[in-house]
């Protein structure tokens, strides 16, 4: 029986253009509207085969993961930066290099992620897909893909503007063992680069305060800078990028978990006279600043020369440096060596210095 002309085109490109320059509720009502933002800013912008079937999940053959390695790392983080874009990044290219950096770090090489968003009524359109092709561009650098997400819109008032949360898989390869528990005194540590650019370049973005600088975000994937690392080495001991907290807590809690002490020199730690300067002004410590693109590594001394000369070739690593070693005592305590013979602790971050900075 021929079909009624009718109804030959239903069914056929039925997602359009989103029209509205605000988005309104009905952006997340699971209706057409819904559908149109979906397939408009989401799957046109990060189109691939497992995210374009719009299923209620990703299906990835595990033969693409074995291929890897035999482990699995999977990791998650949400993400409530204020402003949306700063000097140097943005919250899209934020969320996919932070989840990318997480699985990173644990020696895994990062494959899949998810991208879930919480809107605000009234955000302006234009700003979610200048979002979007961020986040679309850092995982192609990052050499990832985006398959599955969800999407959610709140009152006026009940967010601010935009969040988001990624959530990412990799595979670890064989022979690698990356943990904290494996820290041992005569270990020395490493950092890519300067120290607290990402936390000042926030700070200033706001503008709460009478202060200008040119200060940019280090927001930047580390996967490939770590595995050329573990080309070299794969016996590196720990690894963590230093975000909320900054280089202070990660050393903390890499004391605090391998039951050793930890001494780093001052002197020999980077950061821009530009940072400390903010720092100094405001009465802030760059050593506690967030940072989004600088690793800290823990290596036996052994190794350490042949490491540092991978990372220094590296574009993420060119500053590389060494800053400390691991101690037998105290235990549990992290020491700032301050020049002249002078000590002190450098503890954990307590309270907040900077909310909402990631």
């Amino acid at each position: 029986m021929p079909q009624n002309p009718l109804f030959q085109n239903i069914g056929k490109n039925r997602a359009k253009k989103v029209r509205d320059k605000y988005i309104n509720l009905t952006h997340g009502s699971g209706g057409k509207a819904m559908r149109d933002l979906i397939n408009d800013v989401f799957v046109s912008t990060f189109d691939n085969p497992l995210l374009n079937s719009l299923e209620d999940q990703a299906t990835v053959n595990f033969a693409s993961l074995i291929q890897h390695g035999n482990k699995l790392a999977f990791t998650t983080d949400s993400y409530v930066v204020d402003p949306l874009f700063f000097p140097g990044s943005d919250i899209g290219e934020l969320a996919i290099n932070g989840t990318v950096n997480d699985l990173a770090v644990s020696g895994a090489k990062p494959l899949y992620l998810t991208c879930s968003v919480i809107l605000e009524e009234g955000l302006p359109v234009e700003t979610l897909r200048r979002v979007v092709k961020s986040m679309q561009t850092a995982a192609t650098k990052a050499g990832v893909q985006i398959v599955t997400g969800d999407t959610k819109v709140v009152h006026r008032g009940a967010a601010d503007k935009l969040f988001i949360n990624t959530a990412g898989i990799g595979v670890i390869p064989d022979g690698v063992n990356i943990s904290s528990k494996n820290i041992q005194p005569g270990d020395v540590v490493i950092i890519n680069g300067e120290l607290g650019n990402h936390g000042a370049a926030i700070l200033i973005a706001r503008g709460e305060l009478a202060l200008e600088s040119n200060i940019e975000s280090d927001c930047q994937p580390l996967n490939d800078l770590i595995a050329n690392i573990l080309n070299v080495c794969p016996h590196i001991n720990a690894m963590r990028d230093a975000t909320r907290g900054g280089l202070a807590t990660v050393l903390n809690e890499f004391a605090i978990s391998a039951n050793v002490g930890i001494r780093i020199h001052e002197a020999a730690i980077p950061v821009q006279e530009k940072v400390k300067g903010v720092c100094e002004i405001l009465g802030l410590d760059p050593l506690y600043l967030a940072n989004e693109g600088k690793l800290v590594l823990i290596v036996k001394r052994e190794y350490a020369d042949e490491v540092l000369s991978v990372m220094k070739s590296h574009p993420a690593g060119k500053n590389s440096c060494v800053i400390g070693e691991v101690i037998d005592v105290p235990a549990e305590i992290v020491l700032l060596n301050a020049g002249f013979g002078a000590e002190r602790i450098l503890d954990m971050l307590v309270g907040e210095q900077l909310p909402r900075i990631c």
